[in-house]
């Protein structure tokens, strides 16, 4: 039997967070966003070094900084520049449900030009989030009109700041 390229319970892009203290991430993770543990494998100092949950159908890899490590925590970095995006089945539950397990509001779910209700926010261990529930098909030219019309409205409200 020949090995797959792709482990089986794995998709093409698997996030993996860096998180200090990984312990209390994936403690977050559970709560917050009905992630399961998988799997947990410490480092020599007690340290998580690999930390894989479940999320939907995605496999989320969490693991404390390490020196040899090409990777810092936000903390570390004083920010982000990525954003995990989840598609949840009702995100006002889901975005309440992380907000009261800790994490820090940036944006209240609201109905998006693009056909989603989505709402972002961060996590206490400085990873940004967006969540997002699709409540409407648009066609393209729907998608484009709208889309226009937001960006205009956009340039607007920033000429007026």
């Amino acid at each position: 039997m020949a090995v797959k390229p792709i482990p089986e319970g794995y998709t093409t892009l698997s996030p993996s967070l860096i998180a200090d203290p990984a312990s209390e991430a994936i403690d977050f993770y559970k709560r917050a966003f009905g992630a399961t543990e998988r799997g947990i494998m410490q480092g020599p100092d007690g340290k998580i070094a690999h930390g894989e949950l479940q999320i939907g159908d995605t496999v989320l890899m969490v693991s404390d900084p390490y020196p040899m490590q090409n990777a810092k925590s936000p903390k570390d970095l004083g920010g982000t520049s990525v954003t995990i995006f989840l598609y949840v089945e009702d995100v006002d539950a889901a975005y309440k449900r992380a907000i009261d397990a800790g994490a820090s509001a940036t944006m209240e779910p609201d109905d998006m030009f693009w056909g989603d209700r989505f709402g972002a926010l961060v996590d206490p261990f400085g990873h940004a989030w967006a969540m997002a529930t699709h409540i409407e098909d648009l066609s393209e030219e729907e998608m484009r009109e709208r889309g226009e019309k937001a960006m205009a409205e956009m340039a607007a409200a920033s000429q007026t700041t």
